[in-house]
């Protein structure tokens, strides 16, 4: 068996660093292996900082995302049989860590991975990030019976696949010898108070430095020592401060000479050595949310007499006579017990034997050998199955159940809003004729579809938007603040196109003759208008919503002219631009790229002109081509456009739109050729909303039934706006409607796959 282990590892200074080290060394001991038979991916905040020894043979930069892939790909080819990965948000890159996901997408060899904070009340990437990381491994270690209990109940991850396993612990014995036996020397005849540990807020350091007069007026003798570097995390953010803050209590209560802290990151030599030395071990954490501490792990090994707050892991540890427990931020509490074992040296000495015993399941030995026995398991099931679980289908049992409750959260008397901040309605922005009229279409088609009396009355709303935004030539104002006061005089070709697209789409499918006349009415109101458009995105919405006008009234010649007058303006860019190498519209590829592809099948399902229909192929298969060029659909980010002469794609910011329309190209093609290889892709292209995209993680909310507003490249943009929103609930119902229609392989098609592509 050969292993490869990603985490952080010495010399940085990081817990999970000495956690993974002393893992590498254990496993190594109990296979009777030599280094050659394992190797470690090390994570670096800073690349090139550390001095790493050959054990490490990849180095990934913490914010560099491209490092993941070439880290996976390395693994991959290194003749890994087992990979073991130990999770930390902070140590990986992205938002909450999300560039790890990268790794493990492209990951073959089967893995495991410990989870060193598993959280009680995770925020929606938090969860997601954790859910995708068990998903994909094939068994998740941690250390306390609190985080099973959380991963069961909260994050809904099969309790098969959990393992309990003890934070690991050194076979602590008397005879190490100190590197730097000298730190406690002035103090050999004084009852020693001990605390280490990278330093931060949550530590509570304050805690004890408040129950320090009380203490020392019982015990004049007594010392705090605090032992850590500041967390580098800390450290960059604002520098000593906490450490300053604690130099004033101190000073403050006159407790120079009974408290000192000690900036320094020890050996596992010396901090076996302080805690053989010690009185009593503290760890006055702040809060319970704290799955599991190293520090407090290696003090119970040492059989050090131990105080805390009642944290998760410490109750777990210090229970059955192994410590004792005094509240959050209770100094006073604290100096009672300090001061009661002090006085009671016969209870102190039990409480040791009692840790000393209990640890000896944590000595790392054994720690190393269940690790062991799970590597082994893993790679024997992983002999019989692929390395890791297979990507979900895209099932109606898998899709999310629709749901508006979002929409209606947006939507007031007015309309629905355009923007929010995360999952609540930002009243600041307003509203927009363009998410009106995306909401209008979406409203339309559920009640076509479920028939509730809600959708309905979503519909009125948005109509009555729409008409509310009309001008009395025909044009469309776009925006609209809170205050219902307009802000400019005509709105843009764009969202022109897409109230004629929502009036097409209702007057096809109204619920009854009453929407249909007033839609007609306005849609008549602006048929005028058509002629004047320019822009390629504005036809081609125009294009989409005449056809939908069309599919109901066949045989108005007056909009037939106009539906022919916009595809020609459509073919005819084509054509100017297209070369055997760029089937495209433009020079370069903007935002809502399928919508001109999807315009020219629309097209050409009214009028039944093959050209029309063979640059939609054309077009949808060189977009396609571009799309899924790394097996997931990954739409031209607007962070910069993709041009004909473009040496790479813009890969964010990814938008919910260009998805959506994605989506409906490809049931478009499939009603144009009635090939299952489209319904096929749709589904695949629909899956970039549930996390088969680039980030490897999922836009939509299932908390809110919103969708966050784009991918960006540390990580959502997790407020979920209209467009988002809307975008992905009318792919929903393609979706569905597809389903519907896998079986349906007997339609004629209009034309042959083959044909178009000649």
């Amino acid at each position: 068996m050969k292993i490869v282990y990603v985490a952080t590892f010495p010399p940085r200074k990081c817990g999970i660093a000495t956690f993974t080290d002393n893992l590498v060394r254990s496993m190594a001991d109990n296979l009777h292996q030599q280094d050659e038979s394992c190797n470690v991916i090390a994570v670096s905040d800073e690349p090139g900082k550390y001095a790493y020894p050959d054990l490490v043979t990849f180095e990934i930069g913490r914010d560099r995302r491209e490092d993941y892939i070439d880290a996976a790909d390395y693994i991959n080819q290194s003749g890994a049989t087992v990979c073991v990965l130990q999770h930390e948000y902070g140590i990986f890159g992205g938002h909450s860590g999300v560039y790890i996901l990268g790794l493990l997408e492209r990951l073959k060899v089967p893995f495991l991975v410990t989870f060193h904070t598993v959280l009680k009340k995770p925020d929606f990437l938090q969860k997601t990030i954790l859910r995708e990381i068990a998903r994909r491994a094939m068994a998740v270690v941690v250390m306390s019976h609190k985080a099973v209990y959380f991963l069961d109940s909260i994050y809904e991850i099969p309790s098969d696949k959990i393992h309990f396993i003890p934070h690991g612990v050194p076979a602590f014995s008397g005879d190490i010898s100190p590197e730097r036996e000298d730190l406690l020397k002035p103090y050999a005849d004084r009852p020693i108070l001990f605390t280490f540990g990278l330093l931060n807020r949550n530590k509570g350091i304050e805690t004890v430095i408040r129950a320090m007069p009380q203490i020392v007026s019982v015990h004049p003798e007594v010392v705090y020592l605090v032992l850590g570097n500041t967390h580098p995390g800390v450290l960059q953010a604002s520098g000593e401060e906490y450490r300053r803050f604690l130099s004033g209590w101190i000073a403050s209560l006159g407790m120079e000479d009974h408290v000192r802290l000690i900036d320094g990151f020890v050996s596992e030599a010396q901090l076996t050595y302080y805690l053989g030395q010690i009185s009593i071990y503290i760890t006055p954490y702040l809060n319970e949310a704290q799955i599991t501490s190293g520090t407090l792990s290696y003090a119970l090994g040492a059989g050090a007499c131990v105080l805390s707050t009642p944290y998760w892991h410490a109750q777990e540890l210090l229970a059955d006579g192994r410590g004792l427990l005094f509240p959050f931020r209770d100094s006073k509490q604290l100096a009672r017990q300090v001061i009661g074992l002090l006085d009671q040296p016969e209870k102190m000495a039990l409480m040791q034997e009692n840790a000393r015993e209990y640890a000896q399941q944590m000595v790392w030995p054994k720690v190393g050998r269940q690790y062991v026995d799970l590597s082994r398991a893993i790679q024997s099931s992983a002999s019989r199955q692929k390395a890791r679980a297979k990507e979900p289908s895209l099932t109606l049992q898998s899709l999310p159940a629709f749901d508006l409750s979002h929409v209606m959260r947006l939507t007031d008397s007015t309309g629905i809003l355009q923007h929010a901040k995360y999952g609540i309605p930002n009243l600041k922005e307003g509203y927009c004729i363009d998410d009106n009229s995306r909401a209008l279409i979406l409203a339309t088609l559920a009640y076509q579809r479920f028939g509730k009396p809600e959708m309905l009355r979503l519909l009125s709303l948005y109509f009555s938007f729409v008409h509310y935004m009309q001008r009395e030539d025909g044009q469309f104002r776009n925006f609209l603040t809170f205050r219902r006061d307009f802000t400019e005089d005509v709105g843009s070709e764009d969202a022109f196109g897409r109230t004629i697209w929502a009036l097409g789409v209702l007057i096809r499918f109204a619920p009854n003759s009453a929407y249909r006349e007033a839609a007609l009415e306005i849609f008549h109101r602006a048929v005028p208008h058509f002629d004047r458009l320019v822009h390629l995105r504005g036809i081609a919405n125009t294009v989409i919503g005449i056809c939908h006008y069309l599919s109901f009234f066949p045989t108005d010649e007056a909009l037939v002219r106009h539906l022919h007058d916009l595809t020609g303006r459509l073919e005819a860019s084509f054509t100017r631009h297209a070369t055997t190498t760029w089937r495209w519209f433009e020079e370069e590829m903007t935002y809502d790229n399928p919508i001109l592809p999807l315009a020219m099948f629309y097209a050409y399902k009214i009028r039944g002109d093959e050209a029309s229909g063979k640059i939609g192929m054309q077009s949808l298969e060189f977009l396609e081509k571009i799309s899924f060029s790394k097996g997931w659909y990954t739409p031209v980010g607007n962070q910069g456009w993709y041009g004909r002469h473009s040496l790479s794609q813009p890969l964010f910011d990814q938008q919910a739109l260009e998805t959506m329309a994605m989506v409906l190209l490809y049931q478009q093609a499939y009603e144009a050729t009635g090939h299952q290889e489209w319904i096929d892709k749709m589904f695949r292209c629909h899956a970039w909303f549930l996390g088969a995209n680039e980030l490897h993680i999922p836009l939509y909310d299932d908390q809110t039934c919103g969708c966050c507003d784009g991918l960006q490249p540390e990580g959502l943009n997790r407020n979920q706006g209209a467009e988002s929103t809307l975008a992905y609930w009318i792919a929903h119902l393609a979706v569905l409607q597809a389903m519907e229609q896998r079986t349906d392989l007997l339609k004629k098609p209009f034309f042959s796959k083959k044909e178009a592509l000649s």
